[in-house]
């Protein structure tokens, strides 16, 4: 594997998909980020994670966007378009190593009804659901409820991944996408940012899944668990 830092200049981009991406427009970014493997056919190759580049020193946000991208493959550096800061991803863990992470996911589950085939339901908007539109929906009582459940929805799954959470993380940054797509129709998800500690139950396993990704709507930016030793 290959995790990339890759950067943006904006000179190369027209004015409509400038816009896309500086919006955090997850479907022009997909694409944009395609053009790093020209000569692939198949699958997508490639998670990745939009964020906002940081100047070198510390201090705010620059607010140019900033791709991590991890790769089955190295990607090709576009001239005039996307940089790419690229190194071999190969980690070496053992079971109880602790690692902090971050991940943007797209908490889902599946939901049936009789005769009818499992749809996929949003984890925060059923934990929502409950309260009254209004106020009740902005209060403290209803924030408290979605991140129970964006939280719930990670630590059931985390043993299946190749972790297990030692302490609760954090939950922040809860949106609602939709993307335009042909004949009017539009493509709905939602993504939530965590980030705190996890701990190595399976090494091969959590490999897998940094590869794979986690959740649904990879190609939209989620799935990609950043690892770092704390």
């Amino acid at each position: 594997m290959y995790l990339s830092r890759v950067v943006v200049d904006l000179n190369g981009l027209s004015r409509g998909t400038l816009f896309e991406i500086m919006g955090a427009g997850a479907y022009a970014a997909h694409q944009l980020l395609w053009r790093l493997f020209p000569d692939h056919q198949g699958p997508r190759p490639f998670l990745f994670r939009q964020e906002m580049e940081e100047p070198e020193g510390g201090g705010a946000p620059r607010g140019l966007p900033l791709f991590y991208v991890l790769s089955d493959r190295e990607p090709v550096p576009v001239s005039g378009l996307l940089q790419a800061q690229c190194k071999r991803f190969s980690p070496a863990l053992e079971v109880g190593d602790q690692l902090a992470f971050r991940l943007r996911a797209n908490p889902t589950v599946a939901k049936s009804a009789a005769g009818e085939r499992g749809r996929r339901a949003d984890v925060l908007m059923a934990a929502k659901y409950p309260f009254e539109a209004g106020k009740a929906r902005t209060s403290q009582a209803c924030t408290e409820a979605m991140d129970h459940a964006a939280r719930g929805w990670l630590a059931e799954r985390a043993e299946s991944w190749g972790f297990r959470l030692p302490a609760e993380p954090e939950v922040g940054a809860y949106r609602q996408h939709a993307l335009p797509k042909e004949k009017g129709r539009s493509i709905r998800f939602s993504s939530v940012d965590y980030e705190g500690l996890l701990e190595v139950s399976d090494p091969g396993r959590l490999i897998e899944t940094l590869a794979q990704g986690i959740g649904r709507a990879k190609a939209f930016g989620c799935g990609l668990l950043l690892l770092r030793r704390p």
